[in-house]
């Protein structure tokens, strides 16, 4: 079985578990924080994923980073993937519970690339643009900065993308005054 799909089945289970239980919003705060605590700690990253390493150092680093922190839920869930010796897959299923949160919430996705960081107000507006483009009532808006798009933006939801950049329009003139005849004569 390969690891996404061990994480997979380990995800579903957490969430019915943590629906089950009414715990989904503080499980899914602790999968978001444990999910930081990997991207920002790539000594936390490389220790999971380390065969040399006990399982039980292992567990014990975690208890002594998350006990008390995360919900006992949480913690539970921790210390049974510790015991089957699966943590090395950890962060792919912090990751992917995070996408199962939202397909359960009804939250779609969005991703947004901008030239600069976004402001609030173009925030708010690029949000309600995604909501039209998207079959789901909320949407959640991955930003990503390129200075390289000059001004504008690029909405992908879904399948769909609408791009906005000046990058795009240069380009498309750039077209346009390849194919004009007169334009080649000079």
């Amino acid at each position: 079985m390969t690891d996404t799909r061990a994480a997979a089945r380990y995800v579903k289970s957490l969430l019915d578990l943590a629906v089950e239980k009414n715990a989904l919003e503080e499980v899914h705060r602790d999968m978001l924080h444990f999910s930081e605590v990997v991207a920002i700690s790539r000594p936390f990253a490389l220790l999971l994923q380390n065969p040399v390493i006990k399982h039980e150092q292992k567990l014990a680093v975690l208890r002594k980073l998350f006990g008390g922190k995360v919900h006992s839920l949480t913690m539970a869930f921790f210390e049974i993937i510790t015991r089957k010796n699966r943590e090395p897959i950890l962060a792919a299923i912090a990751r992917q519970f995070h996408n199962a949160y939202n397909e359960h919430k009804g939250i779609g996705k969005a991703t947004v690339t901008t030239a600069v960081p976004l402001d609030e107000q173009l925030r708010e507006s690029l949000v309600k643009l995604a909501r039209q483009y998207s079959d789901k009532p909320q949407v959640e808006l991955v930003e990503s900065v390129d200075p390289d798009l000059i001004g504008g933006f690029i909405l992908k939801v879904g399948d769909r993308q609408v791009d906005a950049s000046i990058k795009s329009k240069l380009r498309d003139l750039q077209v346009e005054f390849t194919k004009n005849p007169y334009i080649k004569e000079l």
